[in-house]
């Protein structure tokens, strides 16, 4: 039985991939979806999910998790049989006024998650994260907003640190030798979907699937159509 094994991305958890665990799981993938607990640093994330994988697996993450992903890639390549990295990056913080006002972003976030408590801090940090049409989607915003709930501000804080000292991962692409798949929200405001065909000339053979009417948080957005291009690509790749 192939294992496909889950990254999640800022401050979400299995619920950001429940919708295409349930379809992998009926047709026949054993899946797992990582916690990274408290860690601070996208290097501890990686040996976190290291520990928890199986010799051999399917790796997807999206958004931080896809750059997880990359440093489980940069660290046992041969334990990635097939890589999928959706909605996000691979270039460190810019040093110029654009790095410092991503910095200024994500510790605003994280001083309303000290004074205001979590689901306060998600009403905000969810409005550039979804298209704004599905704001109105009560149930797609009660699910993410209950996700980022069930994590503390010290694992917000962690995880945005891990962030800001993420590191360059064009090395990690450009030695990749796994079939490997690039997949985002076409309207995806935080992680373009330039930046994905920018990854994608960086690795030999691999391509890019647009989900269309979808912003950053693709898997609960648009679920059917994630999973319709997972399904499809890893049946057309694994032998």
């Amino acid at each position: 039985m192939q294992t496909v094994v889950f990254l999640p991305g800022l401050i979400c958890d299995q619920a950001v991939w429940q919708a295409q665990v349930n379809e992998l799981t009926r047709q026949g993938y054993e899946c797992r979806v990582i916690d990274y607990g408290d860690a601070d640093s996208l290097g501890r994330m990686a040996e976190i999910a290291i520990e928890q994988s199986p010799d051999k697996c399917v790796l997807i993450g999206h958004s931080m998790g896809g750059r997880v992903a990359l440093e489980v890639a940069r660290r046992v390549p041969d334990k990635i049989s097939h890589l999928i990295l959706m909605d996000t990056g691979y270039r460190r913080l810019s040093p110029d006024d654009a790095g410092k006002q991503e910095v200024s972003g994500r510790l605003t976030l994280v001083q309303t998650a000290r004074q205001q408590g979590m689901r306060e801090m998600g009403e905000a940090w969810m409005q550039g994260m979804v298209l704004p049409e599905r704001l109105q989607d009560s149930q797609l915003c009660q699910s993410i907003l209950d996700m980022i709930e069930r994590k503390t501000v010290q694992q917000f804080e962690h995880q945005q640190t891990a962030l800001i000292e993420r590191p360059d991962a064009t090395d990690v692409l450009i030695s990749l030798k796994c079939p490997t798949l690039f997949i985002c929200g076409d309207q995806d405001s935080w992680s373009p979907l330039e930046r994905h065909y920018d990854m994608a000339e960086l690795v030999t053979g691999s391509e890019v699937i647009a989900i269309e009417r979808s912003g950053h948080m693709s898997t609960m957005e648009q679920p059917r159509a994630v999973n319709d291009a997972l399904l499809r690509w890893l049946q057309s790749t694994l032998v």
